[in-house]
């Protein structure tokens, strides 16, 4: 069996969807991308489809290994999400292959299902008391939302009281029993974030996410010594050599890998076993489309210290087109309790609507996240 094609479908809310085609009549459906910069991706899957025309599709690990080390300069979110949305269709063709689903070729599961959370609120939240309730009576068992909008790096403590505000609005809105992720979403500078994590404490999060920005995760020791919370951070960190000091420095509870940024399943994967070893849990990012999901789910099943999955269905962003919309089979992501269930179907376990995809494709986007400023008209973290 040979590779004979990939063709990349830049489709609605934000996505990137790529096809490859093998002439024994296998496809495989992969999602690389990075929000905001799709059209990148897509460029540097089609220069890397150069190495893999005309080769084994079955040979996942060698592949990953020339796209990731054949080139001189690697690494970074543009290339690492293009070999990731070729290393998940890759997966999917050999599960085809041998019609089993992904994580039987992965050692087989640990678990038949597990718990998902719902995103409330946008990008600057409001009324998230109200919107928590609403997810958690479809039955969700957990929530995340944005906490803060843009932050100084030395702030009103008036922002820290409206963040407290929105906390409790939600903690009281859906009991005890819920968990609660808080996204900092890399907006706040480490001597807000101390204060935020103190002051957040009394309701009891799940976690808080990306308290500052990766490539201030020295920030985290400090920031630990100041909580008893849950930190949470990784969604932007795109291999196993980014997240190692990250293991090493010890200061973080929950990693966030995402499966289409992060050398997707083989790389994500090995991220993840390492996470084990250093008694971290993983929730994997995902605030994407359906083969995104499904790879997430696929890894999940086999990862004993993955422990909930960020899915994006009537996310804030997904206006026009959701994740279900390319499904031909929406039922496979059925969301009971709270959990769901790990897609059993060869390869990724999802069947996607191609004229679909074909169609929307045609529609395109140019989905650019904003760009925030402060009041003196400096650019403010997003």
């Amino acid at each position: 069996m040979k590779i004979t094609s990939l063709e990349c479908f830049i489709v609605p809310p934000r996505w990137c969807f790529l096809k490859v085609e093998t002439d024994e009549g296998i496809t495989g459906w992969g999602e690389p991308v990075i929000e905001g910069r799709a059209h990148s991706v897509k460029a540097a899957v089609e220069e890397l489809s150069d190495y893999l025309i005309g080769a084994d599709p079955l040979r996942i690990e060698d592949h990953w290994n020339t796209l990731y080390r054949a080139g001189f300069y690697r690494g970074g979110p543009i290339l690492m999400s293009a070999i990731a949305g070729i290393d998940q269709a890759l997966w999917d063709i050999k599960g085809k292959f041998y019609n089993a689903p992904v994580h039987q070729l992965l050692g087989g599961p640990c678990r038949d299902s597990i718990r998902v959370y719902s995103w409330i609120g946008g990008d600057r939240p409001s009324d998230v008391g109200r919107a928590a309730k609403e997810v958690v009576d479809l039955g969700f068992t957990a929530v995340k939302m944005n906490g803060t909008e843009e932050l100084q790096y030395i702030d009103s403590y008036v922002k820290i009281d409206e963040t407290v505000e929105r906390i409790a609005a939600v903690r009281e809105a859906v009991g005890d029993d819920v968990g609660i992720g808080i996204d900092f979403h890399g907006r706040v500078h480490k001597p807000m974030a101390k204060i935020l994590a103190k002051e957040l404490e009394p309701f009891r999060p799940m976690f808080i996410e990306e308290p500052v920005l990766p490539e201030n995760n020295e920030a985290l020791r400090e920031i630990a010594n100041h909580t008893h919370i849950p930190i949470a951070t990784g969604e932007r960190m795109y291999s196993r050599w980014d997240f190692k000091s990250l293991l090493q420095d010890g200061y973080v509870d929950i990693i966030q890998p995402d499966l289409s940024h992060a050398g997707g399943i083989t790389e994500s994967k090995k991220i993840i076993s390492m996470a084990e070893a250093y008694d971290v849990a993983a929730a994997p990012h995902c605030p994407l489309g359906p083969i995104a999901l499904a790879s997430c789910l696929q890894v999940d099943a086999t990862a004993h210290n993955a422990f909930i999955q960020e899915q994006s269905l009537g996310i804030h962003y997904n206006q026009g087109s959701d994740l279900l919309d390319y499904l031909e089979d929406p039922s496979v992501f059925e969301y009971k309790n709270g959990y769901v269930d790990i897609p059993q179907g060869p390869g990724l376990g999802v069947s996607i609507n191609e004229a679909h995809v074909r169609k929307m494709a045609e529609q395109g986007h140019q989905w650019k996240n904003p760009v925030w400023r402060h009041k003196d008209g400096s650019v403010a973290e997003w």
